[in-house]
């Protein structure tokens, strides 16, 4: 998903511009992403962690935030292929093989553990379909394509609109079969007797599910989350809009600051739930994301502030997908190899983590260290094909 977006109501002319800030955004994102779950124990501070259940820590802006600057993407993606010639249709059904691509890429990440231990038998039944890559699959089809098909601005608000107030309907007002209706007879947010993981389990048996009775990434939270990429692409409209770069950094971090405030106001209703993607919590995180966008672009295109500080955020973000499918897949592969701690079988990674950083004291500096040790162990590769000019695209 290269980044290279349009004007509210119609689309520019001039050539689309690749932005720096946007890869850098990108690369901070997956950069954190890869720390956060990499932790290496349950010892690590409180905000390299996911809130238990509604509430919100920084961990839970990082999957919103890729998603997010995806949605940006789209547009200057787009913009840039029709600006060289290629057909609209020819871009849908390029979306539909990336979407597709990706999708499968998610199925490799989420179930390389199970084939390497079960081989040669695959146990497709136990096989997790949802996952991280999927879900952007998913938005990335269904944004690109609404995009292609009517490229005003207005749609997409009002896209972002009905996809949220409708997921807040459902939740609240549809009663959950055999529980009843929620804030009723089952607690409003209940996390096993909720529509979100009643449907997944009809749909899939419970080994296929993240968390066995429900998963964060089902099926019916995608709804909200493409409130997120459209809110992504609607920021991306706004960056290529023929306003000065002062107004659209300025007017970004306003749009940002005014989306946490809803979010934070309808959260009193619907509370912020990073696991059911509501649709305060895609609110303000996505209020949060346009702001640190607005940051990056100030600093980045307006006042033209880059060199050494920015290059690590370009190789990641120029190769995000490489980057996280290397930091999921490695310590699966790692792991064949058996080592011995106390005892028991380990893989290398545990082993060093085991040996070395829970020797540091602060529990906290600890499982930090270890995060940033392994995010540099995946960014060597990156940066191997970001020096050969290899990208992988989808």
């Amino acid at each position: 998903m290269t980044s290279t977006v349009a004007s509210p109501g119609t689309i520019s002319a001039t050539k689309p511009a690749r932005l720096i800030s946007i890869d850098a955004l990108r690369g901070l994102t997956i950069a954190f992403m890869i720390m956060v779950n990499n932790n290496g124990s349950d010892r690590a501070w409180w905000f390299m962690k996911h809130a238990e259940w509604n509430g919100l820590t920084p961990t839970d802006l990082v999957f919103p935030t890729f998603l997010f600057v995806v949605g940006a993407s789209i547009v200057f993606a787009f913009e840039a292929r029709l600006a060289k010639g290629a057909t609209r249709s020819q871009l849908a059904w390029q979306t539909l093989r990336r979407a597709t691509t990706l999708f499968a890429f998610g199925l490799i990440v989420n179930n390389l553990g199970l084939v390497l231990n079960g081989f040669p038998q695959l146990h497709l039944d136990s096989w997790r379909i949802y996952g991280v890559l999927q879900r952007i699959a998913i938005c990335y089809l269904l944004v690109g394509i609404f995009y292609l098909w009517d490229r005003r601005w207005q749609t997409k608000v009002a896209a972002v609109v009905v996809a949220l107030i409708s997921y807040w309907i459902l939740m609240r007002w549809v009663p959950v079969p055999g529980a009843g209706m929620p804030g009723v007879d089952v607690p409003f947010l209940d996390k096993d007797q909720n529509l979100v993981a009643w449907l997944d389990r009809q749909i899939f048996p419970g080994k296929m599910l993240y968390e066995t009775t429900r998963d964060p990434e089902g099926l019916l939270s995608d709804l909200p989350a493409l409130g997120t990429a459209l809110i992504g692409l609607l920021a991306g409209l706004w960056m290529r809009s023929k306003h000065t770069v002062k107004t659209k950094a300025m007017e970004l971090a306003l749009f940002g600051l005014g989306l946490i405030l809803v979010g934070a106001a309808w959260s009193e209703w619907f509370p912020v739930n990073k696991k059911l993607w509501t649709s305060s919590y895609v609110l303000v995180a996505a209020g949060i994301s346009m702001s640190l966008l607005a940051l990056f672009f100030w600093i980045i295109e307006v006042k033209n502030w880059r060199g050494k500080w920015t290059w690590p955020l370009l190789v990641l973000g120029s190769n995000s997908i490489a980057a996280y499918m290397i930091s999921e897949t490695l310590g699966t592969f790692l792991d064949l190899i058996h080592l011995t701690w106390n005892g028991r079988r380990i893989g290398p990674l545990g082993y060093l983590n085991m040996s070395v950083f829970y020797k540091i004291p602060n529990d906290g500096i600890s499982s930090f260290a270890y995060s940033f040790f392994f995010l540099m162990i995946c960014f060597v590769p990156v940066w191997i094909m970001y020096r050969k000019k290899i990208f992988l695209k989808v």
